[in-house]
This record gives structure tokens, sequence and C-alpha cells, in this order.
């Protein structure tokens, strides 16, 4: 049981595994974690097409969660689509209570990439404290635009990064299509330029990065150090092949 080290996914099950906790666990995995995972939604889709989406009982998400901890040692857990932000902000403060140190990346999914709308008129106040128990938010360009409408986006990544620290993907950008953003500390900004000259399209890339940024985390290294490695890792995930669904490299 002490010879692992185990790393959280609180997301849904994607049934194509191209995102989603399947996804998830195969990034923990390539970079050397054993990872667990905690269902909270069970969706009908493929690489291409979203059908349908059954939300978890939030009684059930937490049972799994409790189990999990009665069991083993958990200090990072990256966390997916969630039924509300009401809902979220419940789970968060049971992972707060059960472990208070516990570092938690949050990706934001407000839409499948086939357009399947997974937080519709959400209440921000309780997003705003939704913010406070993360670490990591790790939305992209659409989504950062989404996340409060009457913002514009300088003003919304002002908003969060007083909040929590931000890792903002960079692959819808329309200027500078590539290149990420993070900012940390509050104060600090990083910019992550594309790595490669061409880059393919994945389904549920934005899975793999945030897990790839908790999997980092959980290693004694500078913040700035972790970013580069996981904008490397998702760069060789987006080129392992020229379909919709990627591979990872483990570690020998």
């Amino acid at each position: 049981m002490n010879t692992k080290t185990y790393i959280l996914t609180i997301a849904g099950i994607d049934p194509s595994s191209g995102a989603g906790i399947t996804s998830d666990i195969k990034t923990f995995e390539a970079h050397g974690l054993y990872g667990l995972s905690v269902c909270t939604a069970v969706t009908v889709q493929n690489d291409i097409a979203f059908k349908d989406c059954i939300w978890i009982e939030k009684e059930t998400i937490v049972n799994q969660i409790t189990t999990l901890f009665e069991r083993f040692s958990i200090s990072v857990v990256k966390i997916g689509i969630i039924q509300s932000w009401k809902i979220l902000l419940e789970v968060l403060q049971v992972l707060k209570k059960i472990n208070p140190s516990i570092k938690i990346v949050l990706d934001p999914v407000l839409k499948a990439s086939a357009g399947f709308d997974f937080h519709s008129k959400q209440d921000l106040k309780v997003f705003e404290k939704v913010l406070n128990h993360c670490d990591f938010l790790t939305p992209n360009y659409n989504e950062i635009k989404e996340l409060f409408p009457d913002k514009t986006v300088e003003e919304t990544i002002e908003f969060i990064s007083e909040r929590t620290n931000i890792y903002l993907k960079g692959g819808h950008r329309e200027d500078k299509k590539g290149w990420d953003e993070v900012y940390y500390s509050k104060i600090v900004k990083m910019n992550i330029p594309p790595i490669a000259t061409t880059v393919y399209q994945k389904h549920g890339s934005g899975c793999v990065l945030s897990s790839a940024l908790a999997s980092n985390l959980m290693k004694e290294i500078p913040l700035e150090d972790v970013c580069k490695n996981v904008k490397r890792y998702t760069e060789e995930f987006l080129n392992s092949n020229e379909s919709l669904l990627g591979k990872h490299k483990y570690k020998k």
C-alpha cells in the first residue's frame, strides 16, 4: 500500500476514454502515479458526438470520496464536470474537511466539444466561493469568456487570480494560438509559447492538461517548472498521432 503515490480525479465517464476519468487515469499513470477515481456523471458520447449526460447524485459522489480516503492518502485532486457549482462547492468542502492541505485543480468544463452545455445559468456567487477552495483553475479562452459574462476577459482574469491561480489554455485563442498564460501569486504572469509548429486536435486535451498539472503539483519543484512540464506533456499528447484520440507516453 505504501509503495504507491496516489492522486484522485473526480469527473465523468467518457466511453471513448478520450476525456473524463479514464483519460485522467492514463495521464496520472504516465506520470508514475496511481490514479484513483470518483464518478460524477455517465456520459453517452464518442470522440465526435455527445448525446446525453446522466448525473450521479451528490450523496453517491461524497460516499465514493470518503470511502477512498478511508483507505488511501491523497494530497492532490483534479476535478472535472459536476452537475452544478452548488454541488461542486459541497464536494470541495468535504475534501477540505478530510484533508485541509489538499491541493485542488479545477477544470471548469462548461460545454462539450459537441455542444452539450454543462453549466448554463449557474449561480456565480456560489462559483466565487468555489474559487476560494481551489489551487488552480484551468479554463480555455472560450470558458474564461463565459465564466463571468458581464466582465471582460481581463476583468475576469483579475477577479479569479485574486482568489486562485489560473492556467489559461491557449488552444482557442484567435491571436497567438497555442500560447498559454499562467497567473499565480496574484501578481505574477507567465507566458508559455507552443513548442511544436504543428499541433493536432485531440478530444479531451483539456482533461489531459489539467491532470498533467495535478500530477506535476505532486513534485517538489518550482511552479514555473511545473507549468513548463505540463505544456511539454500536453503537446506530446496532441502530436502523438493525427486522430482525435491521442496516446500517452508512459515512463519506463
